[in-house]
């Protein structure tokens, strides 16, 4: 049997160029799959390895084309993509999710909205990932947003749904066969849900999950194999939310993909598994393995992905994390625990360099949460230069950090960048900690100009939350403290969701 694979870029391919007997580089449409397809005289086609494109076309390949599309198939690929019949489905199954709905006008979205409570996640009715989503804290924002896009119509909806704060989000990565369940991978995301799971740090096993929330989630995944009768690879993104009365955390589902995901190589490698291979064996019905639960194998290490991105690329953009991925590759590191393994996975990020003990660290950022002073309580006994840009932050500082501090307010030029640097180089800042909970409205919004200068001096910057705490832990356990410095700090893992268990 002969395989050909098509792709549409060369560079992901630059490395295994000789895996197929044939290597196409054509564009992912249906007319050109089908082409190649009919030239090739093939039995069959495979549209569950090829991200987002492949999944859009393969209804039409099967219904259209009489191609045949091996796997899950494209009618239940279909149910999964369509938010109206995802919801269904996960309704039928007892499976939780947040609550949503479509919406054809802006006074309709702003009822919704306010049912609810904000903040909302607002996105177009055809999009199940993170593209052209939005979140929204406020009427006033949604209706600027929604009124900007001027288009928001029956024949132009919108899905707007709950956004849950202070949440956990996991990433389930599975293959199934014929509905059931073979092996499963869950790892758990140091940011704070609303992150793109394409930028999120992933931890795998998972460091701060319980077994009675492993076990929910695996019930959630095998429900959910049955379901869409998934065969072959899939991805799936759960919300953890704690309950305020102290009961049982909720579970959401938020995304299914019945395809592979980027992060199949990351657990294949940290559980010993290639699950690729056992996805091949379930599309072509050939010695599928027996079900095995690779979770409950326990280990005496861990790993973490971390992202890389290319901030300096885009001139002016704003380096801040949100519902839209932002990464261009990423790096994995192995560790006998979790700040070794995220220790050495980020100094294998491109020119990232560790602040060292003595130079200034400047700080910036959302003051109605812990994060600044959790960060300060881990990096205050290490000797650094604690810097801000105004008298509130300083005065935050000063007043939270369980240490007796000094932080120093600079001169901040927010419109000359000559003038800036100069200050940076000045105060030898080499370390910025900018923990906002949105990005800026403007180019003279204090906290972007720090974020973008930053990125644009080669400052090692920090502007997630549970990533800046984890990374501050990190420097607390590992770098060199001054004599008669004590070391009990608390652990990044008492601020999961942004505040103490």
């Amino acid at each position: 049997m002969r395989s050909m694979i098509l792709k549409y870029n060369p560079e992901t391919t630059s490395t295994d160029f000789d895996e197929a007997d044939r290597l196409y580089f054509e564009e992912l449409s249906y007319e050109r799959v089908m082409d190649i397809y009919e030239l090739e005289n093939a039995s069959g086609v495979v549209v569950s390895v090829g991200g987002q494109l492949p999944q859009n076309i393969a209804l039409r390949l099967q219904e259209t084309g009489k191609a045949n599309v091996l796997g899950t198939d494209p009618r239940d690929i279909d149910k999964a993509e369509d938010r109206q019949k995802f919801s269904e489905i996960l309704d039928s199954i007892g499976v939780d999710q947040p609550a949503w709905k479509e919406l054809t006008s802006v006074e309709a979205a702003e009822k919704f909205a306010q049912e609810v409570g904000y903040p909302v996640l607002v996105r177009p009715s055809y999009v199940l990932s993170g593209a052209a989503m939005t979140v929204i804290r406020s009427q006033e924002d949604l209706k600027d947003k929604l009124e900007a896009a001027s288009n928001v119509s029956p024949d132009h909806p919108v899905v707007i749904s709950k956004f849950i704060e202070g949440a956990q989000e996991i990433d389930v990565d599975g293959v199934a066969s014929k509905g059931e369940l073979i092996i499963h991978a869950v790892s758990e995301h140091v940011e704070q849900a609303g992150v793109h799971s394409g930028d999120a740090t992933l931890v795998l096993p998972p460091a701060n999950l319980d077994q009675d929330t492993m076990d929910r989630v695996k019930e959630i995944a095998q429900k959910v194999a049955k379901a869409w009768n998934i065969t072959g690879p899939f991805n799936m993104q759960i919300i953890r939310a704690e309950d305020p009365e102290g009961g049982v955390p909720a579970l959401k589902v938020i995304e299914c993909n019945l395809r592979a995901s980027r992060s199949f190589p990351f657990v294949s490698k940290v559980l010993g598994t290639n699950f690729i291979d056992v996805a091949t064996k379930a599309i072509v019905g050939k010695d599928v393995p027996q079900p095995t639960d690779l979770m409950a194998v326990k280990r005496d290490y861990l790993a973490t992905k971390v992202p890389q991105f290319s901030w300096t690329r885009l001139a002016g953009a704003d380096p801040f994390l949100g519902v839209e991925m932002a990464s261009t590759g990423e790096m994995a590191c192995f560790g006998k625990n979790l700040v070794e393994a995220y220790w050495a996975s980020l100094q294998s990020a491109m020119n990232f360099r560790v602040p060292e003990p003595g130079e200034g660290i400047l700080f910036g950022g959302e003051l109605s949460k812990n994060w600044l002073a959790t960060v300060v309580d881990y990096l205050a006994p290490l000797g650094y230069k604690l810097y801000a840009a105004d008298a509130e932050v300083k005065e935050y500082l000063e007043t939270k950090s369980k240490h007796k501090i000094n932080v120093e307010i600079i001169e901040f030029p927010k419109e000359d960048k000559r003038a800036l640097r100069e200050v940076f180089k000045k105060y030898d800042i080499r370390g910025v900690f900018n923990l906002a909970q949105a990005r800026g409205k403007t180019v003279m919004d204090v906290d972007y100009v720090m974020r973008r200068n930053a990125v644009d001096f080669g400052v090692p910057l920090f502007m997630e939350p549970q990533t800046a705490m984890l990374f501050a832990q990190c420097m607390s356990e590992k770098l060199p403290r001054p004599e008669g410095i004590p070391s009990e700090v608390r652990r990044w893992s008492d601020f999961i969701g942004g505040k103490p268990l």
